[in-house]
């Protein structure tokens, strides 16, 4: 009997032009799969690329990793590049790889719906337009949708105010009273560039973060035309830097061990040498173990916080007023600018979308107690759906594109089989994804990231929804083979 599907019939749909997106049609078309669509809400790829264009804006991971491993480039400016040309790396990589073809601009998913009788996808844009897909894959990512904490009187500030994901460039901030709520990876990029330029800069941080330093260098001609010319150079230098990252992934493990009191030494020792007023440098040392939030990397955060324009407040905010901030100290400090560095709603996945599987049951539903997949790409009751940079395959140490390299190989697998096979759909097993997540939670339950501290790796009950819990390495063996026998068969008819 004739395949039900081949890989020109087999119609994909893909959620989300960033690095996730753009290597699963670039991956795909590799493989001979021509019927892609790509849905992007915003007018061009790039995703947290594109979002984030705040002054300052970079990487926390050596660009020669935070590249694709099929898709190296010889000419990254620094050792730790900037905003631009990281969207700029993607904009390259959308046109070499043929991906523009296939994407859809302005055009955000807000409902999928599996439909039993045809083993399809139902999708639904925002302008109310719909379409039909064999296999939806969602490289939507964990951090894209800003979160702002409800402040009381948040919305009576007469001043301009913005997320820093979401930076309002018409905003002049010259000589003018800022206040940063917020001290995450963000802040620590954008704060020493306003520092410069501001009047005077307030900034609220309940609890600060353990930084460390970044050591960037810029790479010259020579280092560049080398780069070009001998390609193993790259390989090599991405190896090196994977594998230094992951020997290091002790440090995130409880308990004190070599690593992590090296890591430790490291941070307050960067802490010492940038911070000499100990009235400082006691408001800048955490209270919890290196690792159980997102540790910082800069050379130039601490300078800018002891600086005579800068006022430091070791807590939270109370209330938001017409012209102003109230901390918990209760005191009123004025500002002409509100910047929030709160972060992002990271532990709800695909937010605000709506994805309903198997007998109309939400994903959202069965997501209540804290997202969770099989091996980060796989949900029991959702058949042909996967996930990319889904639960529990976030890093901490490591370079995110190395884990959705891994996803993205597995992915195309099953795929290969919907495609190649009398297969209508595959869905994974509920006592797979149960045994799998047991260990995976088990092996979480050791890591600094279960620890005592608030940390958006975790749900507020204390699930870690976000990490991963080990190497990359182990994680490239998790998902080296396809293992069928985990998977449920919906035969075509």
């Amino acid at each position: 009997m004739e395949a039900s599907f081949d890989g020109h019939k087999l119609r994909i749909a893909v959620l989300g032009a960033g690095m996730s997106g753009l290597a699963t049609v670039a991956k795909l078309k590799e493989a001979g799969y021509s019927n892609i669509d790509l849905f992007e809400k915003s007018e061009g790829v790039g995703g947290t690329w594109r979002d984030n264009t705040y002054p300052g804006c970079g990487c926390d991971v050596p660009s020669h990793l935070y590249s694709y491993s099929f898709d190296p480039n010889p000419d990254w400016d620094y050792k730790w590049s900037l905003q631009p040309q990281i969207l700029q790396y993607f904009e390259d990589f959308a046109d070499k790889f043929g991906v523009r073809q296939h994407c859809h601009f302005h055009s955000e998913i807000t409902d999928c719906r599996y439909d039993e009788a045809t083993n399809t996808w139902a999708l639904t844009k925002a302008d109310g337009a719909t379409h039909t897909a064999d296999v939806l894959v969602s490289g939507l990512g964990q951090l894209n949708i800003p979160s702002i904490p409800d402040f009381k009187g948040k919305d009576r500030f007469e001043g301009p105010s913005f997320h820093s994901a979401r930076w309002d460039h018409s905003v002049d901030l010259t000589g003018k009273t800022v206040c940063v709520i917020g001290n995450g990876p963000s802040a620590v990029q954008f704060l020493p560039e306003i520092q410069k330029r501001v009047g005077k800069l307030i900034n609220f941080q309940r609890s600060p973060a353990w930084c460390r330093p970044r050591g960037n260098r810029k790479y010259n001609a020579a280092d560049k035309q080398a780069f070009a010319k001998q390609p193993w150079r790259i390989n090599w230098y991405r190896w090196r830097i994977r594998a230094f990252a992951d020997f290091g992934f002790s440090a995130f493990l409880q308990g004190e061990n070599g690593m992590s009191k090296a890591l430790k030494k490291m941070c307050l020792k960067h802490l010492d040498d940038q911070v000499s007023d100990p009235a400082k440098r006691a408001l800048l040392t955490p209270d919890f173990e290196p690792g159980c939030k997102r540790i910082l990397i800069s050379d130039d955060y601490y300078p800018a916080l002891v600086q005579p324009n800068v006022e430091l407040l070791r807590q939270g905010v109370r209330e938001i007023t017409p012209k102003g901030v109230i901390g918990e100290d209760g005191v009123e400090r004025h500002c002409d600018v509100i910047i929030y560095s709160t972060g992002f709603q990271s532990t709800e996945f695909l937010t605000p979308m709506h994805v309903y599987g198997r007998e109309e049951v939400s994903l959202n539903e069965t997501w209540k107690a804290g997202a969770e997949a099989y091996k980060g790409v796989a949900v029991p009751g959702f058949p042909n759906f996967f996930l990319l940079y889904g639960p529990n395959t976030n890093l901490g140490h490591n370079s995110i594109i190395l884990m959705v390299e891994h996803q993205l190989g597995y992915v195309l697998k099953a795929i290969d089989r919907i495609a190649a096979h009398e297969v209508a759909a595959l869905d994974v097993k509920p006592e797979a994804m149960k045994a799998y997540n047991d260990q995976l939670q088990a092996d979480l339950s050791k890591t600094v990231w279960a620890g005592d501290c608030a940390s958006w790796y975790k749900t507020e009950s204390g699930k870690v929804t976000n990490n991963w819990s080990g190497k990359t390495t182990e994680y490239a063996a998790v998902m080296r083979e396809f293992d069928s026998e985990s998977w449920q068969v919906i035969p075509a008819e």
